[in-house]
């Protein structure tokens, strides 16, 4: 079975209400990004067989997607930096991060202060189209138990598009399998991906229409 599980499976379940809201903020704005240009990934803080297994990941929700993957960005070098860490301090300590994310040290004290366990930041073409992405995950707490392999495919779910605040919340995108034989990709998050990297889709959007175009082209919506 591949990472991203039984991706042709039908989304039952689905509404376009339940589809607006993977890409909604609490106060209800609708904002939609996917990538344009291809993904070229860099990871920090893990041990190469962890290495294998991430890039691994990201490959599969990728190929899932339709997009590709590069060795390098011409412009920015990497554009998706994943850091693991153990506490938000580390953080805090990498060289020249604050050229990346400004005001570092006091996200660092907010991020303790809320105990969470990761946070990513975008960047955004002109078009509105993702360019980057900066994500950090701290491996304690709820993640300390947590297999290598589930942590890697939630962060390449959640890498590949701009979801809402509270797009998982409530409920992980991944589903376990029986008998602890792992993670897959739930069914419905897997064709909102597929869908939403559609060729007749806009790269951004931020009007809520956009939801019933997904919704059009997902399990649910034939």
């Amino acid at each position: 079975m591949s990472e991203v599980g039984n991706i042709d499976a039908a989304a039952g379940g689905v509404t376009p209400e339940s589809v607006q809201a993977l890409f909604s903020a609490a106060d209800g704005t609708y904002r939609f990004a996917r990538w344009q240009r291809p993904i070229s990934p860099v990871v920090f803080g893990v041990e190469d067989a962890s290495l294998s297994v991430i890039k691994g990941a990201i490959e599969a929700v990728v190929t899932l997607a339709g997009h590709q993957t590069s060795e390098t960005d011409p412009e920015l070098g990497a554009n998706l930096m994943i850091f693991f860490l153990r506490d938000w301090q580390e953080l805090a300590d990498v060289p020249d991060l604050d050229r990346l994310i400004p005001e570092v040290a006091q996200l660092c004290e907010r991020l303790a202060a809320q105990d969470a366990n990761q946070y990513r930041q975008f960047r955004f073409e002109d078009n509105g189209a993702i360019q980057a992405c900066f994500s950090f995950i701290r491996i304690g707490g709820a993640l300390a138990d947590t297999p290598a392999s589930d942590i890697a495919l939630g962060e390449a779910v959640q890498m590949i598009l701009l979801w809402g605040d509270g797009a998982f919340s409530s409920q992980s995108p991944l589903a376990l399998l029986p008998d602890n034989k792992g993670a897959v990709l739930r069914p419905e998050i897997a064709q909102t991906i597929r869908a939403a990297y559609d060729p007749v889709m806009p790269v951004s959007a931020n009007d809520a229409s956009h939801a019933l175009r997904l919704f059009a082209r997902i399990g649910g919506g034939k």
